[in-house]
């Protein structure tokens, strides 16, 4: 196999994690821009906001679709466990920081997420679990994302140790991007799902 195909892969990979699938979704649908609306975080959670539970559905299975075909097609060609994981965080990395949107994404949690199933059905089912667990007595979203891909590391150790690279560098930036809801949720001011919210808060919880 060329050597030249895991470049290609993972540039192709942040380019489809580059497509910013809320604002497409409010374009097609006449929607307003999400960056301009709402939170002004191109997510679901904006989007629903918006235009309600049809577009932000769209949005969420675009966001968690984007990382899935290049890590499925490496899995195919039998590339190796880091190199895989690589091209995944290749994608949320797109989603994060999307060339085609000056670099303004979301918080990836949607991608992440789509990208660990992709990786291996059991990883991604275990976060999922987790994060619903937590999010389920709370009812905070951000929670949930965060414990969840405080987990992820641990889970993909467990599983295939040379998932760790991917993992690891999706859960740091993901952690990382929630500052304000970390900052939120000491003070013990974080938003419960379904609450309404500020038009300008920055603690919403994207994808």
């Amino acid at each position: 196999m060329s050597d030249v195909l895991p470049f290609v892969l993972l540039a192709v990979a942040y380019l489809l994690g580059s497509v910013c699938s809320a604002i497409l979704v409010c374009r097609a649908l006449g929607l307003p821009d999400p960056r301009s609306q709402g939170s002004q975080n191109p997510g679901a959670t904006n989007v629903m906001r918006i235009g309600g539970k049809g577009p932000a559905l769209l949005t969420l299975a675009g966001d968690m679709l984007k990382g899935v075909p290049l890590v499925l097609l490496a899995r195919h060609w039998g590339l190796s466990s880091d190199l895989i994981s690589a091209i995944g965080l290749a994608a949320f990395l797109g989603h994060l920081y999307p060339v085609f949107f000056r670099f303004e994404g979301g918080k990836g949690v949607a991608t992440a997420l789509g990208v660990l199933l992709a990786l291996d059905w059991q990883l991604g089912l275990a976060v999922i679990a987790i994060w619903l667990l937590t999010f389920a007595p709370t009812r905070i979203s951000s929670l949930g994302s965060l414990t969840a891909f405080t987990a992820a590391p641990i889970l993909a150790w467990y599983l295939d140790p040379g998932y760790m690279l991917g993992v690891v560098g999706m859960s740091v930036l993901l952690i990382a991007r929630h500052k304000t809801n970390i900052q939120a949720l000491l003070k013990g001011e974080e938003k419960k799902f379904g609450t309404k919210k500020p038009e300008a808060s920055e603690t919403d919880t994207p994808t």
